[in-house]
């Protein structure tokens, strides 16, 4: 694939399709110094995006956190995404949406004054972990931990909560690893970079609580997935003791769907019968 600001296609930006290459900001914009911006990132399968306007709700919710009201609405954001990806032809595809601070009367940390922009592009994309999902996702554990709740808006899907985890990325993959597991502030099991993190002991489920970080929408679908199994589920703070006594793991997410983890720096897990059925009954589910 070419670089992703070199392709043929469309985009949607502040109401109207624009040619790929021209779907340009100026370098004075608010977001690229302050990161004053939120995302979401989707799957559309066979047509149709899985769970749209819960993307769109956090969208604009993740927006008020940051003191940015998007000036469209959950049903006119739903319908961009549509025209993006009938404009390019997609019934495959990953989707993302971007509400930012563009360039205006302010350039300082408040800009109030700036407009909310709004723009939505989609590519096709494969396997976020690529043959992990066989044979298990190869996790380090980062050294940067999510922050309290209290110095940053975790709740929000927003650019500068990613910083950490590009950084914790970069460094797992130069040991060979797909991704970086991260302990909280208090030192609980918290996220992988993009990813929530689900465990199995004896049969049941284990998950960290998100209380400092996103709850994906994901991770939800799952959780709820697991009690329609009638699967036991415990969502609470995970020591970093109890990885020793784990049998399997797996990530969700958008991009991640649902990816085993074979090992977490030096504990192993197996892929399971458990999370080869979750993943394939989340592929089923999203297609729907």
């Amino acid at each position: 694939m070419a670089a992703y600001d070199d392709r043929d296609g469309k985009i949607w930006m502040d109401g109207k399709l624009v040619e790929w290459r021209g779907a340009n900001v100026h370098i004075l914009t608010h977001a690229l110094h302050y990161a004053s911006a939120v995302f979401e990132g989707e799957r559309c399968y066979n047509g149709k995006i899985f769970k749209s306007t819960e993307h769109s709700e956090r969208l604009i919710h993740s927006g008020k956190l940051l003191d940015m009201d998007i000036p469209w609405t959950v049903e006119q954001i739903n319908a961009a995404k549509d025209e993006v990806l009938k404009a390019n032809g997609y019934t495959d595809a990953y989707v993302r949406a971007i509400a930012f601070r563009g360039a205006g009367d302010e350039m300082g940390v408040a800009a109030l004054a700036n407009p909310v922009r709004l723009a939505i592009a989609a590519w096709e994309w494969g396997a976020y972990y690529g043959d992990a999902k066989f044979k298990g996702a190869r996790l380090d554990i980062s050294k940067w931990k999510r922050p309290s709740p209290e110095t940053i808006p975790s709740e929000a899907k927003a650019a500068g909560l990613y910083m950490i985890c590009t950084m914790s990325k970069h460094a797992a993959q130069a040991r060979g690893c797909s991704d970086a597991m991260m302990f909280d502030y208090r030192g609980y099991v918290a996220e992988a970079t993009g990813a929530n993190i689900f465990f199995v002991k004896n049969g049941e489920v284990h998950t960290p609580k998100a209380d400092c970080f996103l709850n994906g929408i994901t991770r939800q679908t799952v959780l709820q997935m697991l009690r329609d199994m009638q699967i036991t589920v415990h969502e609470r703070h995970i020591m970093p003791e109890e990885l020793e006594g784990f049998e399997q793991c797996w990530l969700t997410g958008t991009a991640a769907e649902v990816t085993p983890v074979g090992q977490i720096g030096t504990y192993n897990f197996e892929v399971g019968e458990l999370t080869k059925r979750v993943a394939t009954e989340y592929e089923k589910l999203v297609r729907s």
